[in-house]
């Protein structure tokens, strides 16, 4: 069974609502390939492993999260050195590759923002800025919180514990977000989970006293493309299989 490209990008296009988002890159389809779609790979990163691994697996599309973005080496002004053997490669065997970005992220039902902090046990979660924010049933060490978005996630995060050491309420903003941490003291967080930790944050966060748990950027960006590949597996009935490419970062 296979199914028109076209059709499975308008529904993703309408059903994460791209038009309402400014992004680093366009969200849908960024390279066109063979019309009829029977197998999708997705994954969280555009790699020339993970091009190996759709090919490996006769896919006719790859959806990511991080795909091309309008920003140095991945430049589409510039096709050369990783740029350019990627695109080789895709066009090469007329694959079609997807790209969503923000709207994966803040996607209020399979979003990366709004799956984590489900995971890590929140409740009443609300939008905050491009992530989430939510309750825990009662408060938790600090401590044992950490050992718990580590389980989730199978990580070993880096944590600043600057804040309360008994937290409740529970920012989430996957990625390359840890300078949100003051939007998220504004809005009373005991904590903000995250994907980066840059050097100015943590004296930053130290001065102005709140935790932080930096997850890694990929790991804490891997729901929101696995949930998209369920949702078009389940709506179009073709296979959908999720590539892991491991990122420590």
């Amino acid at each position: 069974m296979s199914v028109k490209r076209d059709e499975i990008i308008e529904y993703l296009n309408n059903y994460l609502k791209v038009g309402d988002f400014e992004d680093g890159c366009v969200n849908g389809l960024q390279i066109e390939g063979k019309e009829n779609i029977s197998k999708i790979v997705t994954g969280v990163s555009l790699s020339e492993r993970l091009i190996n691994e759709a090919l490996s697996k006769k896919a006719d599309m790859m959806i990511v999260h991080h795909g091309f973005f309008a920003d140095s080496v991945f430049s589409p002004l510039q096709l050369k050195g990783i740029m350019k053997k990627r695109i080789k490669m895709i066009l090469e065997n007329d694959i079609n590759l997807a790209g969503y970005h923000i709207p994966l992220d803040v996607h209020p039902l399979i979003g990366n923002n709004i799956s984590l902090v489900k995971l890590f046990g929140a409740k009443k979660c609300k939008p905050f800025d491009i992530g989430f924010v939510g309750q825990l049933d009662k408060e938790m060490d600090f401590d044992k919180f950490v050992s718990l978005v580590d389980k989730k996630l199978n990580v070993k995060s880096f944590a600043l514990s600057y804040g309360k050491n008994m937290i409740k309420k529970v920012a989430v903003i996957s990625g390359g977000a840890s300078p949100y941490y003051n939007k998220a003291m504004k809005i009373g967080a005991d904590v903000l989970v995250t994907g980066d930790m840059r050097e100015n944050i943590v004296r930053e966060a130290e001065e102005i006293g709140i935790n932080i748990i930096n997850a890694g950027h990929y790991n804490t960006e891997k729901l929101g493309i696995q949930n998209l590949g369920k949702l078009v597996e389940k709506k179009f009935e073709i296979e959908v299989e999720f590539v892991d490419v491991p990122n420590k970062v």
